[in-house]
Order: structure tokens, then sequence, then C-alpha cells
């Protein structure tokens, strides 16, 4: 008999015989009959199994506790109980492994999530983080599905580099050099002439340099891969390593990546929404109210585009108290993304046109000479869920403006190259798939939206 999985055993007509494995999530009873909720990881909700204690002893069922693994046979009957439409009445039992009720540290509900994340390898098993690991698989998925019903073709870019990519934040380094006895040159600086790519190299910060290279090849691209972060940051926001999706388009000016930025992230959130009922029913009713009603908003809405001079002088009319003062040629921080988005216009917004001196030296300038071709994506409870510009394709104007931050242009001849043989008009932005996974979910802390989250001091599972 071939074993059926829980998501399909619910939906099947009683009346069949059927294998079910998974593992114990709770079982109660007496000594005429015990009942057992057994959960395979492919749906929030458990299988009931009913065994008869006319058929089976208690020296049988003695290692069937929460946490072990099981196998059972038996005949798919209607439920007579609430909550499920079919249950299983067991015909035989297979113990693959026990768990000790005396050791297992999952045995009750209502655990902290700050105590799942001190048992990183345990908490998959849990309701909460078996809904938002589905909902994660299902957002990857439908991202790649996104780009390739519209023409895009997947690149993947290196981890391992040698330019930083803006100076986006710091940077694991890459060595094979003996960091017992690390060889210095006449100035006193690492010599990396010996180590394994001769010079210094580090973990990638972001995909995008290498993406814009494909897309003025190929036309469209994408990256989705991990990136990597060294900042000594500990908030609910912050990850050392996570993943990003980047695409980069040829021949799109601002408003083209605006459009594709927001057909983008409708797409996805419609696709949990459509494809993710149970996951996000269960996380709404455990963590987040409201969350059901925000993702249909954020579907049903059209998102308001506004330069950053008006959203400054909103903010700086609003007679809101911030934490952080803002004017004109400030960074925002996510408290005012925020009061822009929540309480101000009450819906997502895209702001464009930034200061170039906070933004990055790829950007393209505005003939104000004061502003880039920038756009942020603000999101409700995130601020800052995606960002992008129109790059430059000027090959005197990038020029210009690397010498204007001091750059090195060592690491970087190869992207400023591209602007010399047929330059053109490109665009592109990139999502933190974690920052998505975060208002999709409704979870708080984006550490529990990553199966094994690195962040400082926290490297353990």
């Amino acid at each position: 008999m071939e074993r059926i999985k829980v998501c399909e055993l619910l939906n099947k007509e009683a009346g069949i015989e059927v294998q079910v494995k998974g593992w114990v999530r709770t079982k109660r009873g007496n000594k005429n009959i015990t009942f057992v909720a057994l959960n395979d990881g492919s749906i929030v909700n458990n299988i009931q199994i009913v065994f008869d204690m006319n058929n089976f002893t208690e020296e049988q069922l003695k290692d069937v506790t929460t946490g072990a693994c099981i196998c059972v046979e038996g005949s798919l009957v209607a439920s007579v109980g609430s909550g499920q439409k079919v249950e299983i009445h067991a015909g035989s039992l297979l113990v693959y492994g026990t768990a000790s009720p005396d050791t297992y540290p999952l045995q009750k509900k209502g655990h902290s999530l700050e105590f799942l994340r001190e048992i990183g390898h345990l908490r998959p098993r849990t309701n909460t983080f078996g809904c938002v690991l589905r909902i994660r698989h299902a957002m990857a998925f439908a991202i790649h599905k996104f780009f390739n019903d519209k023409g895009f073709f997947y690149l993947h870019t290196p981890l391992i580099t040698a330019s930083d990519a803006e100076g986006a934040g710091a940077m694991f380094q890459v060595t094979t050099l003996d960091l017992n006895n690390v060889p210095k040159s006449a100035d006193g600086k690492v010599d990396y002439s010996n180590d394994f790519f001769g010079k210094a190299t580090n973990l990638t910060v972001s995909g995008q340099l290498e993406g814009e290279l494909g897309a003025l090849a190929l036309g469209q691209i994408y990256t989705f891969g991990p990136t990597f972060r060294a900042e000594n940051s500990n908030t609910p926001r912050h990850l050392s390593e996570f993943w990003m999706i980047e695409p980069e388009m040829a021949f799109y000016e601002i408003k083209d990546n605006m459009d594709l930025a927001e057909e983008f992230i409708k797409y996805l959130v419609q696709y949990a929404l459509d494809n993710c009922a149970d996951d996000l029913k269960f996380l709404n009713d455990m963590f987040d109210k409201e969350l059901i009603e925000r993702l249909h908003g954020v579907v049903e809405t059209q998102f308001v585009r506004l330069p950053y001079t008006e959203g400054v002088e909103i903010l700086m009319k609003s007679g809101q108290k911030f934490e952080y003062p803002v004017s004109w040629g400030t960074d925002l921080q996510s408290e005012h993304e925020r009061y822009l988005v929540e309480k101000h216009f009450k819906k997502p917004v895209i702001l464009t046109d930034y200061p170039k001196d906070i933004k990055a030296f790829y950007m393209k300038q505005n003939d104000d000479g004061r502003t880039v071709r920038a756009m942020d994506v603000l999101f409700p409870k995130i601020g800052e869920i995606i960002g992008g510009s129109q790059r430059e394709e000027s090959l005197e104007k990038l020029e210009n403006r690397i010498k204007e931050l001091n750059m090195g242009t060592e690491s970087l001849w190869w992207y400023i190259d591209t602007r010399r043989f047929g330059s053109a008009p490109h665009s592109g932005f990139g999502l933190g798939f974690e920052r998505l996974l975060l208002f999709v979910t409704g979870m708080a802390n984006i550490r529990d939206v990553i199966p094994f989250p690195r962040s400082p001091k926290n490297a353990e599972f």
C-alpha cells in the first residue's frame, strides 16, 4: 500500500483503505479508545487516527507519544466528531522513531518564538513554522513563475566577489590565508598575492552589478540567491545572510521599473492568498488578526507614487514626533516610511527622485543635478520592501560620479566598460525575500521567516 499525504487524505471520500506516515502531535483517550493527531508537514491540519483498544494493547501504543514518528494503515471513515470530515480507524501500527516525553522539548503548545529559536533543529515541526516554511516555498516558486512567464532569464550571479556593489554594507571576507600567520607587505597591509584568488575577496552583498551585465545582453534577467552583510545588527529586521530577488531590464525607464515592481509584488501576494489559505488563516488567527485583510488591501489598491521631496514635506508638516528628525536630504528611516504608508496615505507608496547624495553611484541623475531616478516601495508594518532605480547609462556621468565619491575604479573596470560598448537605458530593483515574507506571514521578527537564521553570534543550526 502506498502512503497518502495528509493534505490529500483530508480531501478524500470515506470508504477506502489508506496508509499514512507522520509525527504525533497529540495523544488522548481512555481504556477503550485512543485518539492520535498526526501531521506529516504537507498541511497545517492534522488527520485524526482512532485506535480501538479492543484491537491494540497499551504496550503496542506506549511509544506513540508526542513527537514520535509512526506509520498507520487503516480505513478512512467519516468522522463523527467536529473539526474534520474524515478520520482513520487504525488497523496496523509501525513506530519508526520514538520521542521520550521526558526530553522532547515540544511537549506542550504555546512555546514562545524566542524559545523556539533556541531549538532551531526542531522548530520546523511546530504549526507556526510549518506554515511559514510552506509559504516561503510558495513565494519562491511564485517568483520564478512570474519572471518565467514574462520572458525573463534566471541569472546566477557570484557569491564570491572582489567588488562591494556600492558600499552597501560591511562584508564577510573570503580567504585561504593562515589567520595565525597572515602575510604582510612592506607597508603593513595584508599581502593577498598567495591567497586563493590573489586579491581580497568577499561574500556578495548584492548580485545587481553582475545582473546589469546580463540585462545588457539578454534583455531581461533576474537573480534570486543568498546575500551577506557583516553588520553587527540585532534588530528584528536584519539578518547576516538573507535572500534577494534582483531583476534588471534593458530599455526600462523609471516608470517601467515602478510598474513592474507593483505588478510583481501584487502577483506574489495574490499567489499566497490563492495557494496558502490554510497557512495564512492559522497565522492570521494566532499572530496577526489583520493579516489576511492587509494582504487583500495590497492587491486591491493602486500604489501611491510620490516624489521624495513631497514625501518630506508631508512628514515635516505632519506634527508627528519622530525619533529621527526629517529634512530634505536625509535618508528616511522606517518610522518615516511607515507614517506615510500607515497614517497619511493608508496604502503602499512608491517614493521616487531621491537626493543623489544619499543614493548609490550607479543611479541615473535627473536634469536638476540634485536628484536621481531612484524608487523605493514602502509597505505597511515593513517600511521599505523594494529599492531600485533607473541605472546611469552615460559613461561620462558614471565616471564623474565615481570620482565625486572618491571610489576606486580598479575593481569596477568591467562595470564601467559596459557603458563604452553598446550602453542602453536600463533599470532594476531589489526585493529582500525575508522582508516579503515578514509581510505575507505577519511575523514580527525576520529570524522567524528563514529556516536557519544567521545573525551576530548565531550560527548554531
